[in-house]
């Protein structure tokens, strides 16, 4: 527990304007950890200003340049990998959907089609496969979060309602969790909580169950053309 609570500390003070020489006296951590945890928090020209050291703002200015330029490569690829991906057909937002429900959903019950997640965008293109494949209504879709007892926890309801959209009669009441949230996830990747959407439907399941064994089948088949 003892890095997770140094991973919150080093997060804290960078977020106070702190530098990595700073962080580094303060906590005892090497520059190179505190390069892995707080790669993706700048600080602010304001924040840079008011460091003391040249050497401090110059590091400062080094770093904010390169997660700029790296930004930018993305950004890059991201285009390059529009033009190639784009436009998808209803087939292939079916075929997405399947697989992510093969990683991610509940499989054992008959009647559930659930998928959970912390990771917003999981949650939304699951309730955008329901709807746009499988002709649910988004208000028929039901949605069941996992909060920790140190959230604002109105504002992660709130959240999810806005990115979902959809309204408060689809939530159930949370489940909140007696531990803090800081403690689960050194990367601080429950920011949201976890959140299930959900459905009863036994013809769906079916055919998502169905939608496995066809491709499973097709695996073996190509398996025994290769290798036998």
């Amino acid at each position: 527990m003892s890095r997770l609570s140094d991973h919150e500390k080093a997060l804290d003070l960078r977020r106070k304007g702190k530098s990595y020489s700073q962080i580094k006296e303060t906590l005892g951590i090497s520059k190179s950890t505190l390069s892995d945890w707080l790669r993706n928090y700048p600080l602010s020209k304001e924040q840079m200003y008011l460091l003391t050291g040249k050497s401090e703002q110059k590091i400062e200015r080094y770093r904010e340049t390169r997660l700029r330029i790296k930004n930018e490569k993305f950004s890059i690829v991201v285009e390059n990998e529009k033009h190639k991906i784009l436009p998808i057909s209803l087939k292939e937002i079916f075929m997405a959907g399947l697989f992510l429900y093969w990683g991610e959903g509940t499989k054992g019950s008959n009647c559930t089609v659930s998928v959970s997640n912390t990771d917003y965008r999981v949650i939304d293109y699951f309730v955008h496969w329901l709807e746009v494949c499988f002709l649910v209504p988004r208000k028929k879709i039901k949605i069941s979060l996992q909060l920790y007892s140190d959230m604002n926890i109105n504002s992660a309801i709130n959240f999810w309602k806005k990115t979902l959209h959809m309204s408060s009669k689809q939530f159930i009441k949370p489940y909140i969790k007696k531990s803090i949230q800081k403690t689960i996830n050194q990367k601080n990747g429950y920011g949201h909580g976890t959140c299930q959407a959900y459905i009863y439907d036994v013809k769906i399941k079916t055919r998502i169950m169905a939608g496995f064994e066809v491709i499973y089948k097709e695996l073996e088949e190509y398996k025994k053309k290769t290798y036998n």
